[in-house]
């Protein structure tokens, strides 16, 4: 069995909009209260406390008023995101939630056919029927299994729905193969040279960005004037995330239609966007959504996304003898001549195609 995962716009009324602001502001309560008692039951006995949402409800009788299996699967996020502090430390202990974020959601799980879709609406539980625009057909032998309900910080609302099926996909034999290799400012260079031309749509929005947020830094706090800056700025955020993953998706797709299998580099983008102090450019490329886009794309259709060992030296090897040039270890190098075939390649192009050899290694090793 497979899960997949349908994200709807939905338009809630006014009486819904309460109820939903009800039950996020519920979940994050039970959420923080429960991690607050486990600290002290920790701090006091050196033991974990299993507590459940179940044993507040008679102090706090408004919870009653709350769908159940959403205040549930708070509890679960909690105990995942404890259990895996205790397991690794790495992980980072888990924080309290804010009532000042202004991104809101909770999940509640299908039970007994207690969440439907049915003629453009969505039934919820203690909601009831909520307007959805369905952008797409749901197979009719996938099953509903769970609805995470999130309001954007511009105000929106939306329904991200799982569902399980039958996974019937069978694996291909690959024959094409394509490699590529990360760049900074074109997302990529395959090994046939071609690259994307990515537009960089944080970049052209900084300048407007920059004086929008300008003007919500002077603006008292807690003013209705502010709160509708905010929305602005939440705004060009959200137009560049949209115009981001709408790039991203398309390039995926027309990859993952012509080619059995990609070859990548497992590069640590976190750590390279804070070693080179590139944190800015790395976040408006979106290597790691648009690699995420293609690994789910290809194994919809048996294909196989392989990515190859961060530290393979796919800059320095010469494509074409082997030879291993570590001058072109430095970055600054974009074009070098094999001193030993004497090939000239350009550094983008010359180490998609080795990523691509390698990945063929392992395919067939």
């Amino acid at each position: 069995m497979a899960n997949k995962a349908y994200k709807f716009r939905i338009y809630p009324n006014l009486e819904q909009k309460v109820l939903f602001a009800k039950t996020f502001g519920c979940v994050r309560f039970i959420y923080n209260r429960m991690l607050a008692d486990k600290i002290k039951y920790y701090e006091r006995t050196k033991q974990k406390l299993n507590n459940t949402p179940a044993q507040y409800k008679k102090e706090f009788e408004w919870l009653k008023e709350i769908d159940s299996l959403a205040l549930a699967n708070a509890q679960m996020n909690l105990q995942t995101a404890y259990n895996n502090f205790f397991r690794s430390p790495k992980v980072g202990f888990p924080k309290f939630k804010s009532k000042k974020s202004n991104k809101n959601s909770y999940t509640t799980n299908c039970v007994n056919g207690s969440i439907t879709i049915e003629s453009g609406y969505i039934r919820l539980p203690k909601i009831g029927f909520v307007k959805l625009k369905q952008h797409r057909q749901i197979p009719s032998d996938y099953k509903l299994k769970s609805v995470t309900i999130s309001k954007t910080p511009t105000g929106k609302y939306y329904a991200s729905v799982l569902f399980e099926y039958e996974n019937q996909v069978q694996e291909k034999a690959p024959h094409n193969f394509l490699g590529l290799d990360f760049s900074m400012h074109e997302l990529y260079k395959d090994s046939n040279g071609n690259e994307p031309a990515y537009p960089r749509y944080y970049r052209q929005a900084e300048k407007r960005l920059k004086s929008e947020q300008r003007k919500l830094s002077l603006m008292q706090k807690g003013s209705k004037n502010r709160d509708k800056q905010r929305v602005k700025v939440a705004r060009i955020h959200e137009k560049v995330a949209n115009q981001r993953k709408d790039f991203l998706h398309k390039q995926s797709r027309q990859i993952a239609n012509a080619y059995d299998c990609v070859c990548i580099e497992d590069l640590d983008m976190k750590a390279m966007s804070q070693a080179l102090n590139f944190g800015k450019s790395v976040s408006d490329n979106g290597w790691g959504m648009f690699t995420a886009f293609l690994k789910y794309k290809l194994e919809e259709n048996g294909k196989r996304l392989v990515k190859v060992d961060r530290f393979f030296a796919s800059s320095q090897i010469c494509s074409c003898c082997g030879y291993k040039n570590a001058d072109a270890k430095n970055i600054s190098v974009r074009a070098w001549v094999c001193p030993k075939c004497g090939t000239r390649h350009d550094r983008d192009r010359n180490a998609a195609i080795n990523i691509r050899n390698e990945g063929m290694r392992i395919v067939f090793s």
